[in-house]
């Protein structure tokens, strides 16, 4: 513990964390209708959601997501997917982007069969990826499918006519798969110091230089350094773990405050677990007879396991099933276990030194007294 800054957000709790200041909007999950299906490129689809009682939703933090509860199969717990919001922030609707999955079973659930009118149950918006105030240059940077938080973000800026300087650099195969292309140019019209810098990696036929892309290759700090994105820039980056790592450490490598560089990551961070060699799993339901308690549901690594009084608390459940977590004290001390509540309540047992904000749970020393979704 000692050798941990426990100050840091970067290294206390699991992603997607209730802010402290702010608790989630709304508890659990809240019924919203399929208002509109619009597709963003090959692989991206767009659903735009309306809540199906009318009233107006509050403003969520532009770079936040949300998880969908999907019925897939109606002989099996349901299906929790983490999506994040693509749009500027409304009172009337939520828009997430998904892309389609091979073996994808929310995403292929959703552009295969969810249909307009559809009801889905969406939890609050959530997470800690957002924009920070300053006058720092903004540099939004992605790849793939990594474009829609960042894309939420650059449509908060040109609400506001941001005046800092804003990068919007993106890397896709070709345009085929390159979604929000004519929507990210408007946007950028809008702010008098915006940028844009477009790298397909595989460009087609009808793909010309200087109109539908940059360049041709990859996106890497030398690249930034050649198109003049300042050192002393706010770095917002999104996409696949490996362009999430070899951004970070060529960022870090390039001499870039760890401070000025945030990241969204798609599954759960690395485990923190002291003493203990890092091994990779894949996660599963514990072994052994199922217990006789309630639903426990790890909607990153998607699994939902009956919780068992055997285990003395939601980290040794999560152990069991080989879901990837974050600890350090295991008693309530340090909060590096701290992990966003989805849905349903807990008791703690021991009592902690200092209780999370609401819509966050120490899963080091809690126990479940009804069914709960966790952010893991």
């Amino acid at each position: 513990m000692l050798q941990q800054d426990l100050s840091s957000k970067s290294t206390v709790g699991n992603p997607g964390l209730a802010d402290e200041e702010q608790a989630p909007a709304w508890p659990g999950f809240r019924q919203m209708r399929v208002a509109n299906i619009n597709k963003e490129s090959d692989t991206v689809t767009s659903f735009v959601l309306a809540p199906i009682d009318g009233q107006p939703l509050p403003f969520f933090q532009a770079g936040q997501f949300v998880v969908l509860r999907l019925l897939v199969d109606p002989d099996k717990p349901p299906t929790l997917r983490s999506y994040s919001l693509s749009d500027l922030p409304a009172a009337d609707h939520l828009r997430i982007s998904v892309k389609s999955e091979l073996n994808g079973i929310g995403s292929s659930f959703l552009r295969n069969r969810a249909r307009e009118g559809d009801v889905l149950d969406v939890s609050a918006p959530r997470g800690s990826f957002t924009l920070h105030p300053g006058q720092n240059p903004v540099v939004l940077l992605s790849a793939g499918v990594g474009a829609t938080p960042v894309m939420s973000m650059l449509h908060s800026l040109a609400a506001e006519r941001s005046q800092r300087e804003i990068w919007w650099i993106y890397g896709a195969r070709n345009s085929i798969v390159h979604p929000f292309a004519e929507e990210s140019r408007s946007l950028l019209k809008q702010l008098s110091r915006g940028r844009a810098y477009i790298v397909y990696s595989r460009p087609v036929a009808i793909d010309r230089v200087g109109t539908a892309f940059d360049a041709p290759g990859h996106i890497d700090t030398p690249l930034l350094e050649r198109i003049g994105v300042s050192q002393g820039s706010d770095f917002y980056l999104c996409g696949p773990p490996s362009f999430l790592q070899n951004m970070r450490d060529g960022l870090r490598n390039w001499g870039v405050l760890a401070e000025n560089v945030h990241t969204e990551v798609f599954g759960s961070l690395e485990a923190i677990t002291p003493g203990m060699a890092q091994v990779v799993h894949t996660p599963h339901l514990p072994q052994g007879p199922p217990g006789s308690g309630p639903p426990v549901s790890f909607a990153r690594s998607g699994i939902t396991a009956a919780w068992d009084r055997k285990f003395a608390s939601l980290l040794e459940l999560a152990e069991a099933c080989d879901v990837p977590v974050r600890w350090s004290c295991r008693i309530g001390v340090c909060h590096t276990c701290m992990t966003g509540l989805i849905d349903g309540s807990i008791t703690y047992n021991p009592e902690p030194l200092e209780r999370p904000a609401p819509g966050n749970v120490l899963v080091c020393c809690s126990q479940p007294n009804a069914g709960v979704t966790l952010d893991l």
